[in-house]
């Protein structure tokens, strides 16, 4: 009984803290430009989740910066291009392209051409190796052999 009551208060514990990650804005644009942004920054520490559904420290800061940049009337814009200066484009979860996000955008469309290169090579090679004559690969010998049987079928046969 004593365990199922410490459960019971961790799991309240953790719905106030979920209450208290999305702030509220007395404005509905805030509210907007925030769910916003918070799901346009990618977390540095994570890399594969956005700041809104990170747990990560960094990602509260960011958080917690972004409402802060909102509620000095900051735009949208504005938040992004301080973020960008400070942390670069990999902070954006769909950065733009340019030269420097080129191997983000283009990198997994080359390793997909790359590997459809050589698996058709692949296949092509095993395809040669299946239909090559049994004759080519024993070279001369069979050669001399193919000689002789055609020169005894010119003949005829002497019985």
């Amino acid at each position: 009984m004593k365990y199922l009551s410490i459960i019971f208060l961790l799991g309240l514990s953790g719905i106030a803290y979920a209450a208290g990650v999305s702030p509220q804005f007395a404005n509905p644009e805030q509210q907007e430009a925030y769910e916003t942004l918070t799901s346009e920054l990618r977390c540095l520490v994570c890399q594969n989740q956005t700041i809104a559904d990170s747990n990560a420290e960094l990602a509260a800061d960011l958080r917690r910066q972004v409402y802060e940049m909102l509620q000095q009337g900051k735009s949208k814009q504005d938040i992004a291009q301080f973020m960008t200066d400070r942390y670069g484009d990999f902070v954006l979860y769909n950065p733009p392209f340019k030269l420097k996000t080129g191997v983000l955008w283009l990198g997994p469309v080359a390793f997909l051409l790359i590997g459809l290169v050589i698996v058709f090579l692949f296949v092509r090679r095993k395809k040669a190796e299946a239909t090559m004559p049994a004759h080519a690969e024993h070279g001369n010998e069979n050669a001399e052999k193919l000689a002789k049987i055609r020169s005894l079928l010119e003949k005829g046969d002497p019985s």
